[in-house]
């Protein structure tokens, strides 16, 4: 199952589980209007996940997650000197943007379940992939960047 299942398609999973907890059993609807900071922290989202692919593509490496070991470089520049998994920084603030502008706190609960999941079934296996090709440098970016920020 692991890097079986692309990271996007992982938060359409829980984007459509969060609109049908909050639809369903909404556990308590927020009494003011998150909806225009949910889509704020929508677009950051993007935006981080926009400029990470941006970064991978100017450094001519791979961006399919599914297959890490085509990897030609380690990017350690622009988001990646802040965060090791920026792209996936950035589906959580999708997440987290959503959970917002739908407004329930049972949607809001599924975001650490999202990093859970998105840890142990993307990243760790990702990290003992680049560890293998990268080596020592990699094992010192580990040490100097934080996985998710």
């Amino acid at each position: 199952m692991k890097l079986k299942i692309p990271p996007p398609v992982y938060m359409l999973i829980f984007a459509t589980f969060m609109w049908l907890l909050s639809q369903y059993y909404p556990l308590y609807k927020l009494s003011f209007n998150t909806q225009y900071l949910g889509i704020t922290i929508v677009l950051l989202g993007l935006t981080i996940d926009l400029s990470s692919l941006i970064r991978f593509l100017l450094n001519k490496t791979t961006v399919n997650p599914m297959k890490p070991e085509n990897s030609q470089i380690l990017v350690t520049t622009g988001m990646y000197q802040f965060s090791r998994n920026p792209m996936y920084l950035g589906l959580l603030l999708l997440l987290t943007g959503w959970s917002l502008y739908i407004g329930a706190v049972s949607a809001i609960l599924m975001l650490p379940l999202f990093v859970w999941v998105l840890t142990k079934m993307q990243i760790q296996p990702e990290e003992i992939i680049l560890e293998e090709l990268f080596g020592q440098p990699y094992i010192d970016y580990q040490y100097r960047v934080r996985r998710w920020i």
